[in-house]
């Protein structure tokens, strides 16, 4: 009798590794059948969906809104879970929804594989409980990771980053210093892949755009956009100026003109034709800086928050010193230095767009910067750059499957034995 999966996601990413991730379980199992609730990515890559958990992902208070439709999902769950018994539940990225799932799983004596370890080593540590009792199996996507989760009683396993195995081998690095002074700049204007991120964000980096427009006229503005933020995006680019006849690089999107011929142009699911004609990128915090940094294209990251809330809540919360994932590489982990910043960040971003505004400026002005940053990113990327993630995943998957039905145990003597 064929087994079966259940796999949660709450957001793009987590739908494009997902999708990755049922590729190696059906290359290593062919037979085996996988649902769950997620994206398009998932069902094109031959999974039922149930429901569709993707195209309304939120952060913040929009995404604590969001709890009431997934408590829906939660209470429909359960009784699927008891009914229609599957063999394994995996839970990708995301775990303020997952952990519900893997509880719903465990108490039903379903093994839970999390893929895409929570980010406890920056925020909210007191949540590891929750991780060794509900999860068997962690699949960690940064290296650091593995040895933490390990020392807190997890049985966790560092697997590569899935975004290497959606990515060409052969990639070519942005020679900026060389070619950016003959003419004007391209720059990328990165609003992340949540409809609610991009709203907070698009508006204050196209003001951003204003200011390198005005200062370098004939400047070209990329913005790759994802099924749920297109609609945003488009929506406030129609302001740039006078629809552009100029052909679009992939997908469908938008290209407009504003009058001192300044261009800027969206496309949807365009972001590896787009990043790697950028000679600097002005991007959300989160995967796309990763992201970027794999094409060796300079950064600047943003991620816009309300100060009053930063204030009274998210600082006093938040344990780590930096919160660029490229950044926390470079330092081996979450308490990076400024000084040890390997692309400048702005997070929190509140108030005025000024400070953004004149940082991108400067890069532009002094090419070597470009070209410098470009170099320590290719460096800082070389280590993890080699496909296997969703393979490892899938391989863990299975096995953990198997303990499951020969009764042995799913977690190691360290995690049982663990408070």
């Amino acid at each position: 009798m064929a087994r079966r999966v259940f796999i949660t996601v709450a957001e793009v990413s987590g739908d494009r590794h997902a999708a990755q991730l049922i590729h190696s379980l059906k290359q290593l199992e062919p037979d085996l059948i996988i649902e769950g609730h997620g994206g398009p990515e998932m069902a094109a890559a031959g999974a039922a969906i149930h429901v569709e958990t993707v195209g309304n992902a939120a952060m913040g208070w929009r995404g604590a809104l969001r709890a009431f439709e997934i408590y829906k999902v939660l209470k429909w769950t359960r009784r699927y879970f008891s009914e229609n018994k599957p063999d394994l539940q995996i839970g990708v990225d995301s775990p303020s929804m997952n952990f519900h799932f893997a509880r719903a799983a465990h108490e039903r004596g379903v093994p839970v594989l999390q893929y895409v370890a929570p980010q406890l080593w920056a925020w909210a540590e007191g949540r590891m409980k929750k991780v060794r009792r509900w999860i068997d199996r962690l699949a960690c996507i940064l290296p650091f990771e593995e040895k933490y989760f390990r020392d807190h009683g997890v049985d966790a396993t560092f697997v590569g980053h899935p975004l290497f195995d959606a990515l060409p081998a052969a990639r070519t690095a942005t020679e900026n210093e060389a070619r950016f002074p003959n003419r004007p700049p391209v720059v990328g204007i990165l609003p992340g892949s949540r409809k609610s991120v991009a709203a907070q964000n698009f508006p204050h980096q196209l003001h951003v755009a204003r200011a390198v427009a005005a200062e370098f006229p004939g400047s070209h503005f990329l913005v790759p956009t994802t099924r749920a933020t297109r609609p945003v995006v488009e929506a406030l680019a129609a302001k740039w100026g006078e629809p552009d006849p100029g052909s679009l690089p992939s997908a469908s999107g938008a290209r407009f003109r504003d009058r001192a011929g300044n261009i800027l142009e969206t496309a949807q699911d365009a972001f590896d034709e787009m990043v790697p004609r950028c000679d600097l990128c002005l991007t959300v915090s989160g995967t796309a800086t990763l992201h970027v940094a794999a094409f060796a294209v300079p950064m600047i990251v943003v991620y816009r928050i309300n100060g009053i809330l930063w204030h009274l809540a998210v600082r006093w919360m938040v344990r780590a010193r930096t919160y660029t994932v490229v950044n926390i590489l470079a330092a081996g982990g979450p308490r990076a230095r400024h000084e040890d910043h390997v692309v400048p960040e702005i997070i929190p971003w509140y108030g005025s767009d000024e400070p953004a505004a004149q940082l991108v400026l400067q890069y532009l002005r002094e090419p070597h910067r470009l070209a410098e940053q470009s170099r320590r990113l290719r460096e800082l990327i070389q280590p993890l750059d080699r496909h296997g993630a969703s393979m490892n995943v899938a391989r863990m998957a299975l096995e953990l499957m198997d303990q499951s039905r020969t009764n042995a145990p799913t977690t190691t003597a360290m995690v049982a034995a663990a408070p």
